[in-house]
């Protein structure tokens, strides 16, 4: 129970400061001096609570949760298995590999602002602006330039001397555009050899006559075959981690 304790504040700002400081950083809004402010309290608590409300969203759109999931949704409408696996099935297997790759960014944000934070030498605000660092520095790494100009462009703001400059809010949605771009390039290339399984099976059956056989019931289970062979889950999940 002491250790679950002592791990509480370090997962709190490893879910909620990289989130909370783009919601700063996009809306101006301190959140830090809400209840120092003059207005009154319902309204800071229902500000509170809306921002809370897209943290999750917001967090998961910061992680390769979205290319994974991407992925997985692809992978299952190739195989032609519209329900197997089930959502819960691909949103848990995505956030179990999500966490697995964001463990050493989650090590930074430990050592660069939970520590300080837990030593006094720096207060809650500091230790979320420095919870954002390693955050940023991970979704520089697999952002497109493209994308990066095209907000940079949006948000008409100069362009920085280095990526470490460029704002939170330039940053997220080029780097989510980014990892839609990668999910469809690799869930394209997923398709082609069901692609090519399907064109075989209905070359044959509309040669042989079997026109009231859909085509779809032959190769559902001849794509499966398939994937379980060549052991797709390994090959996919390997593939998908050694991209990161």
């Amino acid at each position: 129970m002491k250790t679950i304790a002592r791990l509480l504040p370090g997962i709190a700002v490893l879910v909620g400061a990289p989130a909370l400081s783009f919601a700063r950083a996009s809306t101006g809004l301190d959140l830090g001096s809400l209840t120092h402010s003059a207005g009154s309290v319902p309204w800071n608590i229902l500000v509170l609570l809306t921002v809370l409300t897209l943290v999750p969203a917001i967090v998961l759109s910061m992680t390769p949760f979205v290319r994974l999931l991407v992925v997985f949704h692809f992978l299952r409408q190739a195989l032609g298995t519209q329900t197997t696996p089930t959502n819960q099935t691909l949103i848990g297997l995505s956030l179990i590999l999500t966490f697995f790759i964001m463990q050493p960014v989650g090590a930074a944000i430990h050592d660069a602002a939970i520590v300080p934070w837990e030593m006094g030498q720096t207060d809650a605000m500091g230790a979320l602006d420095r919870s954002a660092v390693p955050v940023r520095r991970f979704m520089l790494k697999y952002s497109r330039e493209k994308d990066l100009a095209l907000f940079l462009d949006l948000a008409k703001e100069p362009r920085p001397s280095r990526p470490d400059d460029l704002p939170m809010r330039v940053v997220l949605p080029a780097y989510l555009i980014s990892e839609l771009k990668s999910g469809f390039q690799i869930g394209a290339a997923l398709y082609l050899p069901f692609l090519v399984v399907d064109m075989a099976v209905a070359a044959v059956t509309t040669s042989v006559g079997m026109l009231q056989l859909p085509p779809v019931v032959i190769s559902t289970p001849l794509k499966i075959l398939l994937f379980v062979m060549v052991d797709g889950w390994n090959l996919l999940v390997g593939s998908l981690m050694k991209s990161f």
